[in-house]
Order: structure tokens, then sequence, then C-alpha cells
């Protein structure tokens, strides 16, 4: 099955589901919250509680790789029990429920088992949300779904951080006040998801895969490529912390350290919902080669920043990347995993990219501890630089 082929443009005349618009919604409060914190973190751990970049990126690597690892289990459970909702809510919860946690934190262990929680709650949502959002539309606009989605997701990635970069102002660089403000977007986000009904559309048979070599294979060799090429990428991209130490160590004021997210996050969201649209009416696998090519020039001028220019040119071409990537690959997921397992594909393909991302940012924690911040993106660079002709090759095989 070739996931690429057949398809024509979203006609105009199918809408995107109200409910969509309303997750869109909820991940944007909940990501506004979740991104205060995530701009400062990095400050917070260096600065206040002495962490190295070492453990700052065994720290976030772990994190990301919790979200990962916990979507296959509440995906196959989603799909278990024919319900979608409850572990999403539940995920919400939790994200929200961390949130107090960071400004009490007075040591490295306390902000890790926060940072762990709030991840706990992401993954458990992620797969579910995901599988809901494929439930809730027509094959045809999948690509716009997603991207918009994800497009919302970041507008909360956006004001986050300005809004952090403002109460840094207003509190004098006071970091544990400012994080206070992370509590109500995640409190919004729960008031909001639960006026969502359960999708109509759904596994109204639950269905159980079993979770061994031969079950895992019923998913399909073309779902299976996906998950490599996702794998693969993910390798080529470890956390965003380190744009935060980059910009940190290339002088950029503690005041104005939230505007790196702010910036990558703003391509981001202007990127994802076009890439996505358009995704719908060409391959997808040629957009994510762009997206690969986009973040390889992104990390060669990361490397290469002696200045300003140099450093927010290569983060805004890191958000492009996002933009070009990640709605996307949701989409091929949803265009290669049988229906009634799409709970289970949502969490394999994760766990895959989780495993590859922990990967990455503790490497990338060694090397710029032991060979300096350019190191860790020219390693970035080249693997990247990889990724292009594997796409080729596994596309290949569709």
């Amino acid at each position: 099955m070739n996931p690429d082929a057949g398809r024509s443009p979203a006609p105009d005349r199918v809408r995107i589901p109200r409910t969509v618009w309303t997750l869109g919604l909820v991940s944007m409060f909940t990501d506004m919250g979740s991104e205060i914190v995530h701009s400062l973190l990095p400050l917070l751990l260096a600065g206040t509680l002495g962490a190295s970049a070492l453990t700052i990126g065994l720290i976030e690597g772990t994190a990301e790789a919790l979200v990962l690892v916990t979507k296959v289990f509440s995906g196959y459970i989603s799909d278990a029990i024919g319900k979608r909702k409850p572990l999403v809510l539940l995920g919400y919860g939790l994200a929200a429920a961390s949130k107090p946690l960071f400004p009490l934190a007075g040591s490295v262990a306390t902000v890790t088992i926060a940072r762990l929680t709030d991840r706990f709650g992401k993954g458990i949502r992620g797969a579910p949300r995901d599988a809901m959002v494929s439930d809730l539309v027509a094959p045809e606009i999948r690509g716009a779904a997603f991207g918009l989605r994800q497009s919302l997701d970041t507008v909360g990635a956006v004001v986050g951080p300005l809004l952090a970069i403002a109460l840094m102002w207003h509190f004098a660089d006071d970091i544990r006040k400012v994080l206070w403000f992370a509590v109500l977007p995640g409190i919004v986000s729960v008031l909001l998801l639960l006026r969502v009904p359960e999708p109509a559309d759904g596994p109204r048979t639950p269905r159980r895969l079993p979770l061994t070599r031969e079950g895992l294979r019923s998913l399909g060799p073309a779902f299976w490529r996906v998950a490599a090429i996702g794998g693969w990428i993910g390798l080529a991209r470890f956390s965003e912390a380190f744009l935060v130490l980059r910009a940190s160590e290339r002088g950029l004021p503690a005041m104005w350290i939230p505007s790196v997210l702010v910036v990558m996050s703003v391509v981001y969201t202007l990127s994802a919902y076009p890439a996505g649209k358009l995704s719908d009416a060409m391959p997808r696998r040629r957009l994510l080669a762009w997206g690969m090519a986009v973040l390889l020039l992104a990390d060669v001028l990361l490397a290469k920043a002696d200045g300003l220019v140099l450093l927010f040119a290569g983060i805004s071409l890191w958000g492009l990347h996002m933009g070009l990537t990640q709605g996307i690959l949701a989409s091929l997921v949803a265009d290669t995993a049988p229906a009634e397992f799409r709970g289970t594909a949502f969490g394999a393909f994760n766990l895959v990219s989780g495993a590859a991302l922990l990967a990455a940012s503790a490497l990338a924690g060694w090397l710029w501890q032991a060979h300096g911040p350019a190191a860790t993106f020219w390693c970035g660079a080249a693997i990247s630089a990889i990724s292009l002709p594997l796409l080729v090759l596994v596309a290949r095989g569709d």
C-alpha cells in the first residue's frame, strides 16, 4: 500500500469538525503553560540549581522518551476499551497538576519528578488524542486536520514564552514567581476538554492487538516503514533545551531567553497547517525530505553562530523543520495503520521515536560537555544529511 498515492486536494466543502478545533484549543492552553516552564527550565536547572549540560540532556531525553513509551500503552488501552476521551482527560489533568511543582522545587530531583509527571501526562494523552483526530476526519482532509491541531498547539508555544519574557521583566528575573503563572492555562485546558464528546465514529467495538512480535506485525509493513522514518528523524532532532542553552551561551540576556522558543514556535505555527494541507495534495514523504534538508541547514547555522543573527536564523529554520515534519508524520501513521488499531499504532510509532530522541538528547549533552556546543549541532547536521537518501530508499518500498 502506498499511503501517498491516489490523494486529491481536499475539497473546500469538507470542513474540519468543531471537536478538532476544540482539541486544538485544549492543546494550545496546555502548551502555553508548558512553554512558560520549558523556556525557563534550563536556566532554573543550570543557574539556580547547578545542573550540568549532560544532566539537562539526560533529564530532557528521559522526559521525552517517557512521553513516547507511555503512548504505546495509552494508545493500546484506548483501542482495547473502545474509548479515547478518558485517557486524554487523564493526560491533560496530570500535566495541569504537575505545574505547581516547578516553582516549589528546591533540587534537581524535584524538578526531574515534576518534569517526568508533566511528560507522563503528555504520553497518556498523545496517542488516544491523535487516534481521536483520525476517527473524526475524512481521509482527504487528514493532513489539514493534523496540521491545524499542531498549529493551535504551537500558538500556545508562542504565547507561553512571550508571557515568560513579560513576567521575567516584571518580576526582575525571579524565575520561581514566573513559573506560578504556568498553572492557570492547564486548568483552562481541562475545563475545555470536559466539553469534548467521545467520537461517534471511534472504535465502537473494543479491539485488542496482542503486544507480541506477531501481533505488532499486524500493523503492516507500510506502517513500520513510517515508524523507521520517525525514528531516524527523532535521532536527528534532540531536545529544544539545547537551543535555549546555545542562546544563553551566545550571550542572550536571561530576560530574553524565552524568545528562543517564541521565534521557533511562530515559524512552526505558521508552517504546520499549510504543510499539512499541502501534504493532502502531494506525496507526504517529499515534504519530510524538505523538512530534513531544512534541519540540516538549521544545525549548520547554529554550529557556526557567533552572534544573534545566525543564532535566530538557525532557530527559525528549526521551527520550519518542525512544521514540515511533525503533523505529516502523524498523518502518515493514520494513512498506514489499520483503523481499529490506530491508538496502538500511534503508540508504537512514538515508542520508536522516543528511543531515538532519548539517545539523541543524551548524545547532544555529552558532546556539549566534552567537545563544546558546536559539536552538538554538527552531529545533528550529519545525521540530517544521512536521512535524505534514507527517506528516498524507504519510500521506494511503498
